[in-house]
Formats: C-alpha cells, structure tokens, sequence
C-alpha cells in the first residue's frame, strides 16, 4: 500500500512539474490575475460553477475571494452559482440540469463580470451553456479543464487545461492554480 501511495504523490508532482514547464500556461494564469484586477477595480463580479467535487473546489475559490487570502481586508464580490439549493433544485426540476447555471447568469451577469467553470473533462453540458450564455453577454469566461479543454475551450476567453487526463490530478492542479490567481489578485488589488 505504501508504494500505492508514494505512485500516487509521484503521479501528482509529475503533473504539477508540466504546469510549471508549461510557459503558455503560467501565462494564461497571469493574463487572468491582470483581467480579474481590473475588472475588480471597475466594479465587475466574479461567478464560480462547477460540479461535484469542482463545485466544492469551485466555491472554495469564490470564498478565498470573498472571504480573505492573506490579507485582511474587504470582501470582493465573488460567489459560487450553486450555493442556492433551492434555486439548484428548482431550475433542475422544472427546466434542466443543463440550464441551472445559463440561467442564472442569463440573470445576474453583467458585461465585464467573470464566469469561471471548473469541469476536468470540460465538456459538463450546465457549464458549457453557462459559458455561451456568458459570451452573448460580455462575460469574460475562464475555463479551468483537463489537457483537450474539451467543449469549455472555444468558448473560454480564459484556458486553463491541466496537461493530464487523471481527474484527481486535474482538480489538484485546479487548486493550485486558483490559489495562485486568488493570492496574486488580491496582492495586486489591494496594494497601496
């Protein structure tokens, strides 16, 4: 069992390693701190959606926004779409599954705010309507997949696709990425 779980760490590292190495990757994740500050600064929103376990990495993220990273300061106006179970189940029994978060952004989201959808394979059908909603509207999409970026990549302003096709990977690569983004945004929005 123990050389199951040294494979398993070794396996993780290794995808981190090609993160690392991937030079258009780090500076997709750049380009995303720079837009979220400045649509920060201009009074834009950030939306988090994805599902199962990317639903609670999802809202994960969306709190180290408005809740606090490392520094103590004001909230940022994040949140993740499926918080609202009332709202979830009602739209998933009426309409849906697939409409669940296109709905709500259709009603929430406004030019210049940021969608950011968390789907390993990146073909989840609730995320890849959102996505074009998001796009008829003027919403900056961010798309965090796996290696192909699968539906989510034409539709993401935004790619971030893990180089690998293991989802447990992928989701701790998403992880660490969106902490990056999360640190770096409020490091840049908030310095003096």
């Amino acid at each position: 069992m123990q050389e199951k779980i040294q494979r398993i760490i070794a396996e993780s590292v290794a995808v981190k390693q090609s993160v690392l190495e991937n030079e258009a990757l780090l500076k997709t994740v750049n380009e995303i701190v720079i837009a979220m500050v400045e649509g920060l600064r201009n009074g834009k929103h950030i939306y988090f959606c994805g599902n199962g376990g990317s639903a609670a990495d999802a809202q994960h993220l969306a709190a180290e926004f408005s809740g606090r990273f490392y520094i103590d300061r004001d909230a940022l106006p994040a949140e993740a779409l499926h918080c609202n179970t009332s709202y979830m189940t009602a739209v998933a029994n009426d309409y849906s599954y697939d409409v669940i978060y296109a709905r709500l952004i259709k009603g929430i989201g406004k030019p210049g705010d940021f969608l950011v959808g968390l789907s390993t394979s990146g073909n989840s059908a609730n995320i890849v309507k959102a996505f074009e909603v998001a796009r008829e509207k003027g919403i900056v999409t961010v798309g965090f997949t796996g290696e192909t970026g699968g539906q989510m990549k034409p539709l993401s302003d935004y790619l971030v696709n893990i180089p690998s096709k293991n989802t447990p990977r992928i989701q701790e690569s998403h992880m660490l990425l969106g902490h990056i983004i999360c640190e770096l945004v409020e490091e840049q929005y908030f310095k003096a």
